[in-house]
């Protein structure tokens, strides 16, 4: 027991090391965005402003060349519609892999999951030519569209799956209950840590999104916040102020929408280990 508390002791403070390393470039991008431009240029740097400030945040939300209200509306229907999309297939076919043989099945399921092998650049193209032939250039469905089947996602929701016992789903039948209703009463309220931990991942990848958005939008009224921020960010190159607010604001919904969910993300990571 000794031995045990006293190897916990440096590895509690390694973590704690490392945890301070991570988080010190998104702490100080917050505490810059409260700083004067003239004190993010001086040399020695501060890290606590001198000068605190929120005229940087105030000189954001009052540029008429920035209607934040549109690009944030942009970006959440995005991740949302994909979050949605997202559970909504991979725990369907989730459950059919996990529940239901059938000719094929175990093949398809590997054919789904070969397709994570394959880099994203490598299927750019075939998925730009198919989105001009639907007309969905500029348009947010362009983005939602070819996200409705995520391989990670049909593969972690198919694991939690095995785990739900035949018994309770045969006597869900021998009471009448169909399929669906199967799948909505008894399947989806066992998968919320798993739903939890795959939402915040899809939410995350589709509102950090860059490459895929650049090369879908090309009107400016029709892009997301991570293109915004770059164009931002080229527009006022010498302000770097008022990048590290434009920043802060871009990042707040994800690290909001984590705190509520982390409570289920955690019972998801740990679950997914035991399993």
């Amino acid at each position: 027991m000794l031995r045990l508390r006293s190897f916990r002791l440096p590895s509690y403070l390694v973590l704690i090391l490392f945890s301070f390393v991570a988080a010190a470039p998104f702490v100080w991008t917050i505490l810059a965005s409260f700083k004067t431009g003239a004190e993010i240029r001086q040399s020695p740097p501060t890290f606590w402003p001198e000068n605190f400030t929120f005229d940087n945040y105030r000189t954001i939300l009052n540029d008429p060349d920035l209607n934040l209200a549109l690009f944030y509306r942009n970006s959440a229907f995005v991740a949302f519609a994909n979050v949605f999309a997202t559970l909504f297939t991979s725990t369907l076919f989730g459950y059919i892999f996990a529940k239901f043989e059938f000719k094929g099945s175990k093949k398809l399921f590997w054919y789904i999951l070969a397709t994570m092998m394959i880099p994203a650049q490598v299927t750019m193209i075939p998925g730009f030519l198919i989105l001009v032939k639907l007309h969905l250039l500029n348009n947010l469905w362009g983005l939602v569209l070819p996200a409705f089947i995520d391989a990670f996602g049909i593969f972690l929701m198919t694991q939690f799956c095995k785990s739900i016992p035949n018994d309770l789903l045969a006597a869900a039948r021998v009471d009448g209950a169909s399929e669906f209703r199967i799948y909505r009463s008894i399947v989806l309220p066992q998968l919320r840590p798993a739903m939890a931990t795959l939402g915040l991942l899809t939410f995350m990848t589709h509102w950090n999104a860059y490459l895929w958005p650049l090369i879908v939008l090309t009107e400016q009224d029709k892009r997301t916040l991570p293109i915004i921020l770059t164009w931002y960010s080229n527009q006022h190159s010498n302000q770097i102020h008022l990048t590290m607010a434009a920043s802060v604001l871009i990042v707040m919904p994800v690290l909001f929408l984590f705190a509520l969910a982390q409570r289920w993300i955690v019972r998801g990571i740990t679950l997914t280990g035991i399993k």
